[in-house]
């Protein structure tokens, strides 16, 4: 290889990431502890962007479809219509969570009040039939006499362990509280943040594509930004397909238990489509939830009601999921099943919600290059297509 300027580079270039890479291996916990830090101090503007995300596909239908033919030629609408949109976007979500939350946590004190004054009741079967267990078999009064409890030494060990664990107990709690304050100080700083990227999302698109053109070659930035796009286009897909999908099923719930007379069957059924939105799995939260509390008005019911929802969450799982929201997405229902098995696996909800449409990404691009590619060698369609 001929030593000038430009092997030259590449030469140090090797070397000094070949430094940097041992540097590295020798230091990943230091590492580790600043990516660990850098990313504390991004978090609430990576959560910010996730809610814009979020937020912007029903702000965007609102704007483009309830506001798109009013005061076309009102210059000062035209500016309020997008705030307009976001405060209506906001209100709605608030809406639902409102309606999800006086329709269930009613009925769950409710119910709860029930078991405690079914309690003492309880209580009062459980000591006849012990009493009653004691009076048939005397050899076990016997045997319980046997056992004999130091009282004074369990007392002292008790106290010696409040005592010994009493810091780290505080310490814990106060941890746990300092979580949560942090916690909803950085989805407060993160829903401001969506805020102004929402009402500035053109502008900051703007800036973003210049970044880009500006530091790599038009080749990579066109593919970069067409790959941006499928991604902004499939998981916007994604999450309407999700909405659809929920709404389905919690109608499918409502007849269902309507025509079999169950109880409660619009809060169960609004709480089975609002957890739902959780892919495959989320609507099992509703159906724990739901058998609770027809449990207290009918143990019976409540066995049939576990049923029906087994067959109905088969029927979802199997054939109006993958083809709702995979079909949305267009990707196979097969692989909608896959990703939503690894993405569960690998990260829980979070992995089932971002796997779904990033294989759809995937998949796409990958079908792209697998067309271009037998395009290239000349492979026609009959060796493959049979």
């Amino acid at each position: 290889m001929e030593l000038n300027k430009n092997n030259m580079k590449k030469i140090l270039w090797i070397i000094t990431f070949a430094i940097l890479l041992f540097v590295g291996v020798q230091n990943l916990y230091i590492i580790f502890r600043f990516v660990s830090y850098l990313f504390g101090l991004a978090f609430p503007f990576l959560l910010g962007g996730g809610i814009a995300f979020i937020l912007n596909v029903p702000m965007s239908s609102f704007e483009n479809k309830v506001f798109s033919k009013i005061g076309v030629k009102n210059k000062a609408f035209q500016k309020l219509k997008r705030p307009f949109s976001l405060l209506l976007t906001i209100v709605s979500i608030l809406g639902v969570i409102f309606l999800v939350v006086f329709l269930i946590v009613p009925e769950i004190g409710r119910t709860i009040e029930i078991v405690s004054n079914r309690f003492p009741t309880f209580l009062n079967e459980v000591g006849k039939k012990y009493r009653d267990l004691l009076e048939e078999n005397p050899s076990i009064v016997e045997y319980l006499y046997q056992f004999t409890l130091d009282w004074k030494t369990i007392s002292e060990n008790i106290i010696n362990i409040l005592k010994n664990s009493g810091g780290t107990m505080l310490q814990s709690t106060f941890g746990f509280a300092t979580s949560i304050v942090g916690g909803f100080i950085n989805f407060f700083l993160g829903l401001l943040f969506s805020i102004y990227i929402l009402l500035q999302k053109e502008k900051l698109g703007c800036q973003a594509k210049k970044l880009i053109y500006a530091y790599l070659p038009e080749q990579y930035a066109d593919k970069l930004l067409s790959i941006c796009s499928l991604s902004h286009v499939t998981f916007s897909k994604f999450l309407s397909g999700q909405c659809i999908e929920a709404v389905i099923l919690g109608i499918i719930f409502y007849l269902a238990m309507s025509i079999f007379g169950f109880p409660y069957a619009l809060m169960i059924s609004v709480l089975i489509a609002f957890t739902a939105l959780i892919p495959v799995f989320g609507a099992f939260i509703g159906c724990f939830v739901g058998a609770f509390l027809i449990l207290i008005v009918s143990p019976l019911q409540a066995l049939w009601f576990i049923i029906l929802f087994l067959i109905i969450q088969q029927i979802e799982g199997n054939l109006i999921y993958p083809h709702v929201v995979g079909g949305s997405i267009g990707l196979p229902s097969i692989w909608v099943l896959v990703a939503v098995s690894i993405g569960g696996s690998t990260m829980g909800v979070a992995g089932m919600l971002i796997f779904i449409p990033m294989s759809s990404v995937l998949y796409t691009l990958l079908r792209e290059a697998v067309n271009q590619r037998l395009a290239v060698k000349k492979i026609p369609p009959n060796k493959y297509d049979s």
